[in-house]
């Protein structure tokens, strides 16, 4: 069994604008996690059983359309987790038909919250830091083309890599 996870990545510049805010904040998951919108966090899937889930995102993929997205600004999960994040402004009903879409499929994996799309810049560090977190990145505004979304495998060295990329065809 490995881990996996489905996410719409961050594209350059941006991914590394926020990569370096997440570095700021002290995040020492910063240079493990690339940035990127999740649609399934974090999920054990059985090798027997990748092969039929990636199958599944690919007619995910080719019933969802290319739409546009915007970041600005941050939010925060405080209290309930100690997560500050950019918030996803543009997009988001799209961001939610793709992970519901996602988690009907062969890989069942439940939710500790209800979803919510966003970027996570600083998480698990002390109050702080999260406040720097929070004012580091309040003014952060972008727009880009959401062409696709990717399959990410955590390596043994504990670093989120894509996998295989799936373009939106619908």
């Amino acid at each position: 069994m490995s881990t996996h996870g489905v996410a719409i990545t961050v594209p350059e510049p941006y991914g590394s604008m926020l990569q370096q805010a997440r570095e700021r904040a002290g995040d020492p998951l910063a240079n493990f996690i690339p940035p990127h919108v999740t649609l399934l966090p974090p999920t054990e899937i059985e090798k027997a059983d990748l092969a039929g889930f990636e199958k599944h995102l690919g007619e995910v993929a080719s019933r969802h359309s290319p739409f546009r997205m915007h970041l600005h600004g941050t939010g925060t999960f405080r209290p309930l987790s100690p997560v500050v994040f950019v918030q996803v402004s543009v997009g988001i009903p799209q961001c939610e038909l793709l992970e519901t879409d996602v988690r009907s499929g062969p890989v069942v994996r439940d939710l500790e919250f209800n979803y919510h799309p966003h970027v996570t810049i600083a998480h698990n560090i002390d109050e702080e830091a999260l406040d720097r977190a929070f004012e580091d990145v309040e003014e952060f505004r972008c727009a880009f083309e959401v062409r696709s979304f990717e399959l990410y495998h955590q390596g043994d060295d504990g670093v989120w890599r894509p996998l295989t990329s799936f373009p939106l065809e619908g």
